[in-house]
Formats: C-alpha cells, sequence, structure tokens
C-alpha cells in the first residue's frame, strides 16, 4: 500500500476515533439522562398511612355509609341535637360533597352494605328511644328509596356483609343500649325474603364486620363483658360460627371495611364509651392481627366505606354514645 493511501486512512480513522470521542461525550450515560418518569408516573403512594378529605356539610355520628360506584353515599346519623334523614353524597375522587334524595324515616345505627348497587339499610333507631326492624333500599341512578319487607327482629348497632348476593344482618341491640343480640338474620333481596341463620357464640352489638376471602368475619363489639375483643368467623355455607383470635384493643363503633384479604378496624369506643384511635387489620387466614397506623384523632360511631382499596371514615364522636361532641371530619387510610 502506498504511503499517500496509509495518511489518507490514518487520517480517517483519526477523524472518527475523535467523532466517536465526542459522540460518547456528548451523550448522557444513563446516569446522567434527565428523568421523565416524573412527569408521567403516578404519585408515590404513602402506604399505612392516614389523610383527610373534604369535611362534611353536616357533622354526624353513627350515619350509614357505603360506596356505591363512583360515590360514597352517608346517610342518616345523629348531630349534636337531632336524628336526621339527610343523605350527603361525597366523590372521592373530586373531593366534593352533594345531597342526594333523603330516607324516608330518620334513622342512625343501622345497619348497611349494598347489592348489586343498591344501597340497603337494615333496622336502626328512627328518634333514639326505640329500635326498628323497617329495611330500605336506595337507588342511585334513579335517586330514590323503597321500603322493604321488615327484619325479624328489630335492632340497632347491628352490622350486615354481603356473600353470593345474600346479606347477612349480625348481632346488635333489641333495645337502645341493651339486650345485646346474638341474633344472624340472612336477606335475600331477589326474593325479599328473610331467613333466620345460626347464631353468633356471643350476643354483641357494634361489631366490625366483613367478608374477607370466604369468611365474613365479626370482630369486636360490646358484648356483656364489655369491649373483650370477642372475634368470630361466619362460614356461611355450613351455617356456623367459630372462634378467631381475639381483637388486641377491644372496641365497638370502629370504622371497618375489608380490603385485600384482611378486615381493617380504626378507632372506635371502648368499655368506658370513650372514642380511641387504634387501627389494626385482621388477616383469617393466619387468623392473626397486625397493628398499624392510628388514627390522627380518637373517633368512635363513624361511618365507614371503602373505594378503590383505601378505608374511609366519616364523622362520629368523641364519645361512643348519643353524648359528646360529633364531627365532620373525612378520614382516609391507605392500607
Amino acid at each position: 500500500m502506498d504511503q499517500g493511501r496509509i495518511t489518507s486512512t490514518r487520517s480517517l480513522l483519526t477523524i472518527a476515533v475523535l467523532g466517536l470521542a465526542l459522540g460518547a461525550a456528548a451523550m448522557p450515560t444513563a446516569a446522567q439522562t434527565p428523568a421523565t418518569s416524573d412527569n408521567t408516573s403516578e404519585p408515590a403512594v404513602d402506604h399505612n398511612a392516614w389523610s383527610s378529605g373534604r369535611p362534611m356539610p353536616l357533622a354526624v355520628k353513627y350515619p350509614m355509609a357505603r360506596g356505591v360506584n363512583n360515590n360514597i353515599y352517608v346517610v342518616g346519623g345523629i348531630t349534636a341535637t337531632e336524628v336526621v334523614a339527610n343523605n350527603q353524597v361525597y366523590d372521592p375522587v373530586a373531593n366534593t360533597w352533594r345531597t342526594g334524595a333523603p330516607i324516608p324515616t330518620t334513622t342512625f345505627d343501622a345497619a348497611v352494605t349494598v347489592v348489586k348497587n343498591v344501597l340497603y339499610i337494615f333496622g336502626g333507631s328512627e328518634d333514639g328511644k326505640t329500635v326498628t326492624n323497617a329495611v330500605w333500599a336506595y337507588n342511585p341512578t334513579t335517586n330514590k328509596w323503597s321500603p322493604k319487607k321488615a327484619m325479624l327482629t328489630a335492632r340497632d348497632s347491628a352490622a350486615a356483609a354481603v356473600k353470593n348476593n345474600i346479606v347477612y344482618v349480625i348481632g346488635g341491640n333489641s333495645s337502645i343500649g341493651g339486650g345485646r343480640l346474638t341474633t344472624v338474620e340472612s336477606y335475600d333481596p331477589a326474593t325479599d325474603i328473610w331467613t333466620e341463620e345460626a347464631p353468633l357464640l356471643v350476643g354483641k352489638s357494634e361489631p366490625s364486620v366483613g367478608l374477607v376471602g370466604t369468611t365474613i368475619v365479626a370482630a369486636g363489639g360490646f358484648t356483656a363483658n364489655g369491649d373483650d375483643g370477642n372475634n368470630e368467623g361466619y362460614n356461611a355455607s355450613s351455617n356456623s360460627w367459630t372462634s378467631l383470635a381475639r381483637e388486641p384493643v377491644g372496641r365497638n363503633d370502629s370504622c371497618t371495611g375489608s380490603i385485600g384479604g384482611q378486615l381493617y378496624t380504626a378507632g372506635g369506643s371502648n368499655s368506658q364509651s370513650v372514642a380511641v384511635n387504634n387501627t389494626e387489620s385482621f388477616n383469617p387466614t393466619k387468623n392473626k392481627w397486625s397493628t398499624l397506623a392510628s388514627m390522627p384523632q380518637s373517633v368512635a360511631g363513624a361511618g365507614s366505606a371503602v373505594y378503590k382499596g383505601m378505608l374511609y371514615c366519616f364523622g362520629g364522636g368523641n364519645f361512643g354514645d348519643i353524648q359528646g361532641n360529633v364531627f365532620n371530619y373525612v378520614r382516609i387510610y391507605q392500607p
């Protein structure tokens, strides 16, 4: 090869090497590359943490709350002076409130659940003096209420869970503040028929109830022995109850909901009717309780609802009865 071609080739190689070097210098490394995910990714989720929503327009304790589609309906309750029939509708995404059709009869401390996008309210008290067996159904699409067949047993302070579109109403009081029941009744909304089921092992009011997996858990509540942490599981297939691990902090009137295979309980009141701020979860598969981040403030008698994997607690008060302060708080727990 002649010297001219060698020189030319060397020059081209030199230029190429310089080009590569300059290109490498100009191109950021992976560590230097500016992150674009900050503008496109979802915000980081703060787990095991509490936050707050817009306060309720009307402060109440012992309302009946549940989510239907993209709204949470907070119905009835008791203010510092009276039982109300208000239907306060909360939009968790917009963090706004509006008004729905009020329940036809003033009601508080009733059992509540949802079947096929219809909200059902069972029993409770209409006046703070007597209990009722009335059943009301609310259709959010039409914004209308309709009466249904009454429960077999009049009661307040009961709780409800749904399995296979059948409602189970569990425990409660046969009179205001007393007569704690073992009574369990099932209701079929399709036929409007009630059936008596196997009773609780221990009579109690204000339990934390939810379907977790295939088990309906009835945790805590006020028994003849006070807030002793009684915890029971119901098998609808065999119509039988079994004892489960006791709640570490015995209480009643808690905000509660089933999320991701666990039952969450927050706040409530102790045997002296004083509100507490404890938060715990129960895993029926492991038969084990876990202690979680406490509520920002002690609250008893809050309405409960679950929306997109978060527990919402509406209102409540500083005592687990109809005395004391009434709050308009919206507390939100992210597991």
